[in-house]
């Protein structure tokens, strides 16, 4: 597969991407290779990414445990201490090979050691390869709350090797289905609709449908990197799914969920704003929520859970002078941002999300 030109790096792919990989590394001529992973990243990915790497530079291995719930403050300072132990300098370099948690938090290590240092993303997880690696972001949650605190810096490379997904349990794809949706509702419905019949889909040419989706987020961030317009659009979804997600994580009576499957019930909820807002049409919201659903079935709701996440989407990114702001559909295929919503609409939603 051609590589993407991105804001200031490139997006690679398989072999060719390997090559690349060898080319930053030869050029760059980096004092030592520092590689993030966690342990399932480890087991399953490693050694396959190691059979392919060349370097002639010391390599070092830094692993964490899996899960959100070590994307956060504390884990960044204790791999900030062991980069200090092993001799860290700013010449060095630090490969995230891992899901949606390394790549995350591993840019924001690099972008903040020593001011900081240079990063390569090789995503692992197919929520990573078509959105949390690409872009620019990088960061950590604060308690439950979702990536308050990180940075936009672009790695030197993104190197995306479809090999990795054949190690994912199927929840784990499920979840990174969940932003293929996305980037066809918000920019291109000839893409969503190739989703509408999942057992139309040929997957020997699940590359091709992981390529657009790469294809779809790079050009809108390359359009608005610092997300001051359309950008916000990657959004949807995203602003009571967060809410929905950081409940779940918090709640010592929740089953924790995926990524994608809050995402998955935030499309839901915010096509349904969309809707009575007068930006879809009834017939795409019921399309919409039926193909999403099947995939994803449906989350319960308890009366409770309404008022926790009511009051967490006071906290998220997008606000602005006290005001929430959602990333609404425009028609499948289209988004239109800055959008407020009052919390009776968001009741309303969750009403038709259970029925």
């Amino acid at each position: 597969m051609q590589a993407i030109p991105a804001n200031g790096y490139q997006i690679v792919f398989s072999e060719e991407g390997y090559s690349a990989l060898s080319n930053v590394l030869a050029q760059n001529r980096y004092s030592k290779i520092f590689i993030l992973t966690d342990t399932n990243s480890n087991a399953s990915c490693l050694p396959h990414f190691l059979g392919r790497l060349e370097t002639q530079s010391e390599l070092e291995i830094l692993e964490i445990e899996p899960g959100e719930a070590h994307k956060s403050i504390a884990t960044c300072v204790s791999l900030w201490n062991v980069l200090t132990e092993y001799g860290a300098d700013r010449k060095c370099v630090i490969i995230n090979l891992g899901g949606g948690v390394i790549t995350d938090l591993g840019g924001f290590v690099a972008a903040t050691y020593k001011r900081g240092v240079d990063f390569i993303h090789v995503p692992t997880t197919l929520l990573a390869m078509v959105d949390a690696s690409v872009g620019g972001k990088n960061g950590v949650d604060l308690g439950s709350l979702k990536n308050q605190v990180g940075t936009i810096t672009t790695p030197r490379l993104l190197l995306v090797d479809t090999h990795f997904l054949s190690t994912l349990p199927q929840n784990q794809m499920r979840s990174g289905l969940a932003e293929m949706l996305k980037h066809g509702l918000i920019y291109d419905k000839p893409y969503w609709e190739k989703f509408l019949d999942l057992s139309q889909i040929d997957f020997a040419d699940f590359d091709a449908l992981v390529y657009r989706s790469i294809e779809i987020k790079n050009e809108i961030v390359t359009r608005d990197p610092t997300e001051k317009g359309m950008r916000k659009a990657l959004n949807f979804g995203h602003t009571l799914g967060h809410a929905i997600e950081s409940h779940f994580l918090e709640s010592e009576h929740k089953t924790t969920l995926l990524h994608g499957e809050a995402i998955s019930a935030g499309m839901i909820l915010e096509a349904f704003l969309s809707m009575e807002t007068g930006l879809l049409s009834e017939s795409e919201y019921v399309e919409i929520k039926t193909a999403i659903s099947d995939v994803f079935g449906l989350v319960e709701f308890e009366p409770d859970d309404l008022d926790a996440i009511l009051e967490l989407l006071k906290h998220d990114k997008k606000n602005e002078y006290g005001n929430i702001l959602f990333a609404l559909i425009d028609g499948i295929g289209s988004a239109k941002i800055d959008q407020q919503v009052q919390n009776t609409l968001i009741l309303k939603a969750f009403d038709a999300y259970k029925s």
